[in-house]
């Protein structure tokens, strides 16, 4: 499995490597169709810049170092997150296949869509890889059932002990009422 992840990393960062350094060499190209996925999205985060061409340059350049990330194993985990938050609206600009007319260029638009969908789809898979380790979360629920398993068997232990506690009390107090009772 470590080969394959050797392997596939690379392979699905390399796209975004390319678009990232493209994009960066003609950011002022990009940003034209970026404007109506980007300026929106800028209006709603204070801290993002308004203008289209340096929106498009942050996101090449994330995909650029996610990219290369991914590719060398570094963080794979939030490179991928990354790549795919910055896949959103890389899409959304750049293939907007539901505005075109002509039914060829549809056609072209809504193939590079569902290749990016499919690409969004391979990161969250990279995202989600933990070595074949066990998650947080599944140690977690493991931890939590053991726990469960123990507070059960300490709960029944204790009972067992209160059972037998209640008993030599019983027994006690018998042999104190015969004592008493060959006193008087």
């Amino acid at each position: 499995m470590a080969l394959l992840r050797k392997l596939a990393r690379p392979l699905l960062a390399s796209a975004f490597v390319a678009g990232g350094v493209n994009t960066l060499r003609d950011a002022k190209g990009a940003a034209p169709a970026a404007e109506p996925v980007a300026l929106p999205v800028a209006s709603r985060i204070p801290w993002l810049p308004e203008d289209p061409e340096r929106l498009v340059r942050i996101n090449a350049g994330v995909q650029l170092g996610a990219g290369l990330m991914l590719a060398t194993g570094r963080v794979p985990r939030v490179a991928a997150l990354a790549l795919a938050a910055s896949l959103v609206p890389t899409t959304l600009a750049g293939h907007p296949w539901w505005k075109e007319e002509d039914p060829e260029k549809r056609a072209a638009q809504r193939t590079q869509f569902t290749k990016n969908l499919s690409l969004f789809g391979g990161l969250l898979i990279a995202a989600a890889d933990t070595h074949g380790k066990p998650s947080v979360a599944y140690r977690a629920r493991g931890a939590a059932v053991a726990g469960s398993k123990a507070a059960r068997h300490a709960g029944h232990d204790a009972v067992e002990a209160l059972s037998g506690a209640a008993d030599s009390v019983r027994s006690m107090s018998g042999s104190a009422q015969k004592a008493v009772s060959r006193r008087l």
